[in-house]
């Protein structure tokens, strides 16, 4: 298949770890690869370009093409660069894996807006950032990849990750809408929620865990869903360890009052609002 010879594809958050991964399955498979990485600490302090520069000359030495790119895409013009960088380098840009990320765990109650809006900016907002400057690019080629990182902490929550967890889950509202406003336009828009031993999860499990989660097998998803055969759009995929699971709303069968009810009588039938036997995807009712 085409897969993704001769696309040019941009990682965010590619100088180590999971992005790093993305980045050298794509190139080995001929993809054109923006190295994006700011090349700062796990919490997102500090910066350098060393990172970013080793997995450029990592795909080099063994005959791909790739660029660096050292900007935040916490910041509009960051995120813009990155595509800019494509386009000066290669001419074009045909994906984006939106993977960077940070993070600045704390309880709810002892989290501050410092930490809230440093998370959201690197993920959520980043995310928006770059694949909104590619957005004109892929509607006038009439052919887009767009890949984001979330996290079973958006899917299903974690103590300790609030604003991880809301900017995750925020993804995955993105990609649904970005799925359904390129699909006339070829371009496809899915989310990964990776398993694997990088340095975001060094401390989040036991040592023997993490050593069966390489991120090695979270990669060959992302890639495939950058290839030109896929025809996947607006899903979500857990990735981990040798598995590959969808991961989809449902709703109940519910209840239907048949005029405005009270309290009491939205008490009395809770039980079947909750009642999800027989549950069925759900699906947006004005959409």
């Amino acid at each position: 298949m085409a897969g993704v010879e001769g696309r040019v594809v941009a990682v965010t958050g590619a100088g180590n770890g999971l992005g790093r991964e993305y980045a050298l399955v794509l190139a080995k498979a001929g993809a054109k690869i923006v190295v994006n990485d700011l090349g700062g600490a796990r919490d997102g302090t500090g910066a350098g370009s060393a990172a970013a520069d080793a997995v450029v000359a990592e795909i080099r030495a063994a005959g791909g093409e790739a660029v660096a790119n050292h900007h935040s895409v916490a910041t509009e013009a960051g995120g813009a660069a990155v595509v800019r960088t494509a386009i000066d380098a290669f001419g074009r840009i045909d994906g984006v894996v939106a993977n960077a990320g940070i993070l600045r765990d704390a309880s709810f109650q002892k989290m501050t807006a410092a930490d809230w809006d440093a998370v959201q900016q690197v993920h959520l907002y980043g995310a928006f950032y770059v694949v909104h400057a590619a957005w004109p690019h892929f509607r006038e080629q009439r052919h887009g990849r767009i890949v984001v990182a979330t996290s079973t902490s958006g899917i299903y929550g974690n103590f300790g990750q609030a604003n991880y967890g809301a900017a995750k889950g925020g993804l995955i509202g993105l990609i649904n809408t970005l799925a359904i406003e390129g699909k006339k336009n070829n371009v496809l828009a899915n989310a990964i929620a990776p398993m694997a031993a990088t340095r975001m999860t060094e401390d989040a499990a036991p040592s023997e865990a993490l050593a069966k989660l390489a991120p090695e097998h979270v990669a060959p998803v992302v890639g495939y869903l950058l290839t030109d055969e896929s025809t996947t759009t607006g899903n979500v995929y857990v990735v981990g360890g040798g598995q590959v699971h969808r991961v989809r709303q449902f709703q109940s069968t519910g209840v239907a009052f048949a005029a405005v009810p009270t309290i009491d009588q939205v008490a009395d039938r809770w039980a079947e609002i909750d009642d999800l036997a027989g549950a069925v995807p759900g699906t947006n009712p004005v959409g």
